[in-house]
Order: C-alpha cells, then structure tokens, then sequence
C-alpha cells in the first residue's frame, strides 16, 4: 500500500495563528492611527455604504496609505508580516505534525484561507510552511502601487477556497474547474481528510462543510480571553464545531493531540476503506 494519504490543515489567520489583525503589526502605527481608530472607520466605511467589510477595510488602507505618503507595494506590505505576534508554538507546529504524519503513514499539507491580506502573510516568519495561502489581495499599477482590491474574502468566498484545496486547484481565478463534477475517489483530497481551524463568526460556513462531509473542524481562542473561549465553547455547544480548544500550538498542547488523534483516524478509515476495495 504504497500510495499515502493527504491531509490538509487549513487555517484561518487573524485570532487563529495570530492574536490580532494583522494589519495591526506595524500597517496602521504607520499611517499613524491606532487599531481602535482604524476598525471603527473601517466599520464606519462599511455601515454607512452598506458595504462588505472586506472591501471596506482594503478601501481604508489605500485611502490611509495614500494620505501619508506611504506606497502600497507588494514587498512594503510584506514588510509589515515580518512583525506579526504568533501564537505560542506556531513556528514549531508545522515541523510537529508534519513528522507526526510522516511517521504514520500520511502527507500533512497546510493551507491558509484568510479574509486578510495575502501579501501581508507572505512575508510573515511562517510563509513558506503553507502549500498554499488563498487571502485578499490588491491589483497593482504598473509602478507596483496598489490601485483596486484584486480579491476580497468574506465568509462565503472563504467556503470556496475549501472545495479548491479538495480538487487541488491553487488558483483564485479559476471558475471553471472548482465547479466541475468529480467524483469523491477522485479528489485530491476529500472533505473527510480537512481539518480546519477558525476562531469566529465570520469561519462558521468552512466550519460547517468541512464538517457535514466528514471532516473536522477545531475553534481555538486566545487562553488570556474569556470573551474568545465562550465564543470557542458556543460554536461547539451548536455544533458547528466538533472541537473547541486553547490557540497553544506547542507538542503538549490539547491542538496537537486532537490533530494527532485525527491523523490516527484518517490514516486507519484510509486502511480500512481500502481493505474493502481490494478482491483478496
């Protein structure tokens, strides 16, 4: 049985890998506002127009950055990920569970599907553990200044990304193929072999699909928020959720063990199911 399983962890990133937005790591202190400041104009923006919240807080960096001077460019937006706050444990997860799977007999791929900025993420110190980052992004001029939202991610658009990494398809333009039949055996990677982890209100689609077709979906929190746990503990009460657990991602931390446990899983469902397929 020489062929091995995929599994994908998928991530959301903000309140996920990270305890804040991450525009607030070095982006707003350098259009000299204040994450307060900055949110409740984005919220103003997105209220008053009746607008997506997404398209409103990209509207507002270009608005700010243009107002100081500051060019939008790819490898400055990039600059500011390099300063982004990481959950306890994030940089030594990915080399964790990669191994864990590795030693049992499955292929651990990672993935991020973020309303926030791709640009930002890739040049934050974790950028190349992921096979792929589906997030916003600008269209830029030919100076390379950005000029006009290129991808905005709600909650909905987030959904899409999923049966994307399922069909392997790792590219945000494409229409076409991401709707195309295929039949479960065919997938790169069924919804069954998806964990996903999310942090709130705006995951709950992923969080439901991933799980009505038998995947498994984790809701972590900030351990310093009470606010983050009773919102972690509601999603799994309503069963959006079939885990709720601390954003520690360390190799004692209740995150690792879940996964591990899931890897087991997949990985003997795998044997099994293949077990039943063969004629001998």
């Amino acid at each position: 049985m020489k062929k091995k399983p995929i599994v994908a962890l998928i991530y959301d990133f903000d309140g996920t890998l990270s305890p804040g937005n991450m525009q607030e790591f070095g982006f707003i202190q350098a259009v000299g506002s204040t994450p307060a400041e900055f949110w409740t104009k984005s919220d103003c923006i997105a209220i008053g127009q009746d607008a997506s919240n997404v398209l409103s807080y990209m509207k507002l960096m270009y608005d700010e950055a243009r107002r100081q001077g500051i060019p939008l460019r790819r490898d400055e937006l990039r600059r500011f990920g390099a300063d982004i706050e990481l959950f306890p444990g994030v940089r030594e997860w990915f080399s964790m569970v990669n191994a864990y799977g590795a030693a049992h007999g499955v292929k651990i791929e990672h993935y991020i599907n973020s309303s926030g900025l791709k640009e930002i993420i890739e040049g934050s110190p974790i950028a190349s553990e992921f096979k792929h980052i589906f997030a916003g992004s600008f269209l830029y001029d030919e100076e390379g200044e950005a000029e006009w939202p290129g991808i905005a991610v709600d909650y909905t658009a987030k959904t899409q990304f999923l049966f994307k990494i399922s069909k392997g398809i790792f590219s945000s333009r494409d229409n076409k193929r991401v709707n195309a039949s295929v039949d479960d055996d065919k997938k790169r990677i069924p919804f069954s072999h998806m964990i996903y982890f999310g942090d709130g209100e705006t995951d709950v689609p992923c969080m439901k699909i991933v799980g009505m077709f038998g995947g498994h979906s984790i809701a972590v929190y900030n351990p310093d928020s009470e606010k983050k746990r009773a919102a972690a503990m509601k999603l799994k009460r309503q069963g959006r959720v079939a885990f709720a657990t601390p954003a520690v991602y360390t190799e004692d931390s209740r995150a690792f063990q879940v996964v591990c446990s899931i890897i087991d899983k997949v990985r003997a469902d795998y044997v099994l199911d293949r077990l039943a397929r063969s004629s001998d």
